[in-house]
C-alpha cells in the first residue's frame, strides 16, 4: 500500500480494500512515479494489474480527494494495466493544495487534460479505456473530446458536468431538500455575499490572511458535502473530513473548480458530445443521488448514441452500494477484451 501525507488518510485507503466485496481484490502497484507536468508541479502516478494488459487510466473525483486503493480494484487485474494518478494539489502530487500558499491559478481543467496526455505520453500508451467517478466523470468527458482518439473506451459512475447550473443546484438549490444544514452553510458567507456565487465567496474566505477564517471555511465547506450526498440509506459521514489537512485541501480545490465552473464553456460537454462518436460508453447513476441528478447522464446519453445508461433505483453518489459496484466491474469486464 502506498504511504499518504496524512495517517488518516492512510488508514482510510487501508480500509477501502475490504470495503466492497464487488470490486476485486486488492492489487499492489508494481510501478510508480512522480511527473513533472510544469508550472512546478508534481503529480504522483502508479500502475498496477498486468503491465502486458489492456491500458485504462482511473480518474478520481472531488476535485482534490486523490486515488486510492479503491480505484486499482474496479478492474481485472489480469486483463488490465491500471494506471491512476493523483491530480494537481492532491494526495501525493506536489505542491499541496492544503497548503495556502500553495497557488491555484495552474490548476484547471486544461492543466489536468494536459497532464493525462503526458502521463499517457510517460507510460508509451496509445490509446487506454478511461474510468472516472463524480468529478472525474467531467474530467473523463472533457479528455475525450479532446483527445477522441487516445479513447478506446469510458466507464463513468455519478456523472457530472459540472456546470453552472449543476454548482447552483449543488451550492444553492439542495437548501429545499435540506434547508436547516444549507442555512448554517449560508451563514458562513458575509451577508453581503450570501445571493450571489456561495462557491466563489467559500473559496475567498479559504484564502482569507486569518487561519481561523480559513479553518471555519473549509469545515463548514466539508459538512455540506457530507449533508448533500447522503440522500441514499445507510449514508455515512466522510471520516476523511475529520482531517483538517484534507479538509482544507479538498474545500479549496474544489471551491476554486466550481466558481468557475470546470474552467469550461458552460454546456461545453453536451455541445461537443458529438466527438466521442465511436468510444462505447457506460453511465452509471443513482437515482437517489439528488445533489447530481439523473437528469445529466439521461441529457449525455440523448447526445451520445454509443453510451448506455444505467440507473440504480435504490443507490446514491458514489459507490453507495453493491448494484453500482456491480455495474462498475460489469462494464470493465465487458472491455477487457475489445
Amino acid at each position: 500500500m502506498r504511504l499518504h501525507p496524512d495517517n488518516l488518510t492512510a488508514l482510510l485507503h487501508l480500509c477501502e480494500e475490504t470495503s466492497v466485496s464487488s470490486f476485486y481484490p486488492h492489487v499492489e502497484p508494481y510501478e510508480h512515479g512522480m511527473l513533472d507536468v510544469g508550472d512546478g508541479n508534481r503529480v504522483y502516478w502508479e500502475a498496477s494489474g498486468n503491465p502486458e494488459g489492456k491500458p485504462a487510466l482511473a480518474l478520481h473525483g472531488g476535485p482534490g480527494s486523490g486515488a486510492g486503493a479503491l480505484w486499482r480494484r474496479m478492474f481485472d487485474p489480469e486483463a488490465y494495466r491500471i494506471v491512476v494518478f493523483d491530480q494537481r494539489g492532491c494526495g501525493l502530487s506536489t505542491p499541496d493544495a492544503a497548503d495556502p500558499e500553495t497557488p491555484l491559478a495552474a490548476n484547471t481543467t486544461g492543466h489536468l487534460i494536459a497532464d493525462i496526455e503526458l502521463l499517457r505520453e510517460h507510460l508509451g500508451v496509445d490509446r487506454w479505456l478511461v474510468l472516472g467517478g463524480s468529478w472525474g466523470t467531467t474530467l473523463g468527458l472533457a479528455y475525450a473530446e479532446r483527445h477522441p482518439d487516445r479513447v478506446s473506451e469510458l466507464v463513468l459512475f455519478s456523472v457530472t458536468n459540472t456546470s453552472c447550473r449543476e454548482v447552483e443546484w449543488i451550492t444553492r438549490d439542495m437548501g429545499r431538500v435540506f434547508p436547516e444544514e444549507w442555512a448554517r452553510f449560508r451563514d458562513v458567507v458575509p451577508a453581503s455575499e450570501r445571493d450571489g456565487d456561495l462557491a466563489a465567496a467559500y473559496a475567498r474566505l479559504l484564502a482569507d490572511p486569518d487561519p481561523a477564517v480559513r479553518d471555519r471555511a473549509a469545515r463548514e465547506w466539508c459538512r455540506w458535502e457530507d449533508v448533500h450526498v447522503s440522500t441514499a440509506p445507510g449514508h455515512e459521514p466522510d471520516p476523511r473530513f475529520e482531517d483538517p489537512r484534507f479538509r482544507m485541501r479538498f474545500a479549496r480545490l474544489v471551491t476554486h473548480y466550481w466558481s468557475h465552473a470546470g474552467f469550461m464553456d458552460d454546456g461545453q460537454l453536451l455541445r461537443d458530445a458529438g466527438r466521442l462518436a465511436g468510444i462505447p460508453g457506460v453511465l452509471i447513476h443513482g437515482r437517489l443521488d439528488i445533489s447530481g441528478p439523473a437528469d445529466i447522464p439521461w441529457n449525455l446519453a440523448q447526445v451520445w448514441p454509443d453510451a448506455e445508461l444505467i440507473l440504480v433505483s435504490d443507490e446514491g453518489h458514489g459507490v453507495s452500494g453493491s448494484t453500482t459496484a456491480d455495474a462498475i466491474v460489469a462494464a470493465t469486464d465487458r472491455f477487457r477484451g475489445r
